[in-house]
């Protein structure tokens, strides 16, 4: 599977990681349910305030679910940031994964890269993690 995302929020999330560096930033983008299709950008805020995990708050987690589910959308794409590794799912990563038809993506601040970008996207259902091709769009 590809994750098909626009030029926007791929800008707007990796601006997000540098604005709230050194924490992990965090984030969803819905679409109308069963499309996969990426179309509404969520930012959220990282409840751990963390440089090495994030987590929803369950408050706004219980928020974004009633919005979506009043929208009849779904979570397309659950992003979060990794400041000083690289955009790969760390253990505690795939043990929190549980939305097994999300793209999960992970953008890298790590300062050895910087001012170079790591954006990339994976699948993780049941533990096994896929990484997968990201086309940008417009």
């Amino acid at each position: 599977m590809t994750l098909e995302i626009s030029r926007a929020f791929v800008d707007a999330i990796l601006e997000q990681s540098r604005v709230e560096y050194p924490d992990e930033c965090c984030g969803v983008i819905l679409g109308p349910a069963g499309s996969d299709k990426a179309l509404r950008h969520k930012p959220m805020i990282n409840a751990a305030h963390s440089p090495t995990f994030y987590e929803f708050d369950p408050k706004d987690l219980l928020a974004l679910y009633r919005e979506a589910d009043d929208n009849d959308e779904e979570i397309v794409v659950i992003y979060h940031s990794h400041t000083e590794t690289e955009a790969y799912p760390s253990r505690t990563d795939i043990a929190y994964a549980g939305e097994p038809g999300a793209h999960y993506v992970l953008v890298s601040t790590r300062k050895e890269i910087a001012p170079a970008t790591e954006f990339r996207s994976f699948r993780i259902v049941d533990g096994v993690v896929t990484e997968e091709p990201v086309t940008i769009s417009g």
